[in-house]
């Protein structure tokens, strides 16, 4: 079968010639320079790293295993892309949805609800670590109405989870991804006006969801200088058991919760009780980090047997001017390894 290549460089081309004659490496080269954002976009479908390197993983063998059906009238990008949207639906069937824990149930009361046990599965949203952002590519059109950092926010990836699937995958590609109407109607095998009506239907839900200003925008007003205060000021007062000063910095509606528990706390009395009851019983070191583009804190306590802090918590941070309205603490230790973080802290001194 012949291969047009209009819409290949001529690299392209050759690497996908030799691909279809069975050249593993070629196809490696093809399709590798596409793997950050190809995760990138399996991760906003999904809200799990580990669910967006398994839809990856199916999505590129399906692409290597559909070799001989791509004839190169559609650009290879656009290709990919639409292996992989299908990956990540056919996914979404078998895995329940994402969440974050103020999505799962009403806040909590009694600070001892922080450690209840878990859902046997999975349902956290996960953050997006953020060395991986760097490299991916900008908006691909003028359609693309959101930052591709902006579109790896928690609210924004949450606020995702909440659409049927076939919206959520149009709303990314259309106004993440910036593919036109056409393209998306051909990856999900509809029409350019489904498309168009289910964009309708996400927008709505997802202006509704998102707060008036993303963190993308606030961390530019306030600068580096300041947001390097905010997060030193934030390590000092937690490893200290410092309460007033962890109050000031939160909003009078601040949120606290702790995936993988679903108990989480709102409001100053609640968060405080929780803190005390809790966190401030032990000895932390604190590291700055960033996931999800976003402030984020690798917090380690202090572990006697090995003598060392061990990794324990990543507190990500949601800021509403200078204020934190909301702290999403990941207890996980695999995202430390993640986000390029190490997994202890030598002792103090």
């Amino acid at each position: 079968m012949s291969v047009a290549t209009d819409n290949l460089t001529p690299q392209q081309a050759k690497l996908l010639n030799a691909a279809r004659r069975g050249d593993e490496t070629a196809f490696g080269a093809l399709v590798d320079p596409r793997r950050p954002e190809l995760h990138a976009h399996c991760y906003r479908m999904l809200g799990s790293l580990d669910d967006a390197e398994d839809a990856l993983q199916e999505a590129l063998l399906r692409a290597w295993r559909g070799l001989p059906r791509f004839e190169g009238r559609s650009s290879l990008r656009s290709w990919l892309y639409r292996i992989a949207t299908n990956a990540c639906l056919t996914l979404i069937e078998k895995r329940p949805k994402r969440v974050l824990p103020i999505d799962y149930g009403p806040s909590s009361i009694d600070p001892h609800d922080a450690v209840r046990e878990p859902p046997t599965e999975s349902v956290w949203i996960e953050p997006y670590p953020d060395e991986q952002l760097a490299v991916e590519d900008g908006p691909a059109a003028p359609e693309a109405r959101y930052e591709q950092r902006e579109s790896l926010e928690l609210a924004f990836v949450a606020a995702l989870q909440h659409l049927p699937p076939n919206q959520r995958a149009a709303l990314i590609m259309r106004e993440v991804l910036g593919f036109s109407a056409l393209e998306v109607a051909e990856a999900l095998e509809t029409t350019t006006a489904s498309v168009n009506s289910a964009l309708q239907r996400a927008r709505k839900l997802v202006d509704e969801r998102l707060p008036a200003q993303s963190q993308q925008t606030t961390l530019r007003q306030l600068g580096d200088e300041r947001l390097s205060e905010i997060v030193g000021e934030y390590m000092r007062a937690l490893e200290q058991g410092d309460v007033e000063s962890i109050v000031a910095m939160l909003t009078d509606d601040a949120s606290w919760s702790m995936p993988p528990q679903p108990g989480w706390f709102h409001g100053h009395g609640a968060i405080v009780d929780f803190l005390v009851a809790h966190p401030f019983r032990l000895r932390w070191r604190d590291i700055p980090a960033r996931a999800s583009g976003q402030l984020a804190i690798g917090r380690y306590s202090w572990d006697d047997q090995r003598g060392t802090y061990r990794a324990h918590v990543l507190d990500v941070l949601t800021l509403r001017g200078e204020q934190i309205s909301a702290v999403t603490a990941f207890i996980d230790r695999e995202l430390f390894a993640h986000l390029g973080l190490p997994d202890e802290l030598p002792p103090d001194g």
